[in-house]
């Protein structure tokens, strides 16, 4: 399996964020991620991978830098860092570990974990948690670096997310993290009331249950329950797929709770119809309020579109906020 790389010069810088860079490499779009890769300028000679837009694949239909040839070669290492990020690849590089500093919470003492198999979900999920102090939690199964996420850094903006964490092999966050166990330990040692787990943008899709990138929210609501925390479930619901199986409660997300080992809560927003699994039922009303301004989309669709899908999200939201008030 061949990178495919090719060599050209930046023609256009089009956004520029701290932690990812919108470009132009030879007229094509592409992104960069400088605390990654090093500064970009216009000019600059660099390398980029287009295998995943030739492919139309993955990366919405641009390239990644993959290096600066200009000003990217020979860039210091993390100080202090002594753990890979991406190990034995060729993008691996030494990142600070949040387990090599501590400490680490033994128990959650009932720190509710909202589990999300959609990166879509987490904006409305935040909102329903307003206004603790929450920390997001990014796992593998969508894109990686956590950087790309325009709904994080808008959640971060507006107060609802106060820090992000990377889950290897995701990276580019606040902090970093080798397992989803020790990130949330980090959390709840260092006094969020709450977290969100959530793959990135994007999801890994093989068209079979237990081969869907959103499973790792299974992954997250284990190792939730096992520290002692609470952990709750957001539904993937729709009422707008004409597949059968998207309709009301996904099957993606029956597979989740059927991998879930300890006890977890599925959110479910009054008025809709009752899946037949077990639920706890919560009232959504204001949720269009609660969520204004915030970057809502799910398969091009927006609230007006597919509502169900953003008040599953934000009654989970709501369901952790409870569940945290009665800790």
């Amino acid at each position: 399996m061949p990178l495919s790389l090719r060599q050209g010069v930046v023609t256009a810088v089009v956004e520029r964020q701290q932690e990812l860079l919108r470009l132009e490499v030879d007229g094509v779009a592409c992104v960069a991620y400088p605390r990654l890769t090093g500064p970009v300028e216009l000019g600059d000679d660099v390398l980029v991978n287009e295998q995943a837009r030739l492919l139309e694949l993955g990366s919405g239909g641009f390239d990644v830098l993959h290096a600066n040839l200009t000003r990217g070669l020979g860039l210091p290492a993390a100080e202090g860092a002594h753990v890979m990020s991406l190990p034995y690849t060729p993008l691996q590089a030494a990142v600070r570990h949040l387990e090599e500093d501590g400490p680490l919470a033994e128990v959650l003492d009932g720190m509710p974990v909202v589990c999300c198999s959609l990166h879509s979900q987490v904006a409305p999920v935040c909102a329903g948690l307003a206004p603790a102090r929450v920390a997001y939690v990014q796992l593998g199964g969508g894109a990686l670096p956590v950087s790309l996420s325009h709904s994080v850094r808008v959640l971060k903006e507006r107060g609802l997310i106060e820090v992000a964490v990377a889950v290897a092999p995701c990276h580019d966050a606040d902090a970093q993290a080798v397992t989803a166990a020790s990130a949330l330990a980090w959390v709840g040692a260092w006094g969020y009331e709450a977290a969100v787990c959530a793959i990135g943008p994007g999801i890994v899709g093989t068209g079979t249950p237990l081969g869907h990138g959103g499973v790792a929210a299974a992954e997250a609501a284990n190792a939730a329950a096992a520290l002692g925390g609470q952990a709750v479930v957001a539904g993937r619901v729709s009422s707008a797929d004409e597949r059968e199986r998207h309709r009301g409660l996904s099957h993606h997300t029956r597979t989740v709770l059927r991998l879930c080992l300890g006890e977890v809560k599925l959110a479910w927003p009054s008025g809709l119809d009752h899946p037949g699994v077990p639920v706890e039922e919560i009232d959504v009303a204001g949720w269009e309020e609660a969520c204004a301004g915030l970057p809502l989309s799910h398969m091009g669709r927006g609230p007006d579109g597919d509502p169900w899908f953003f008040a599953a999200a934000f009654a989970a939201g709501r369901l952790a906020a409870r569940r945290r008030a009665q800790a």
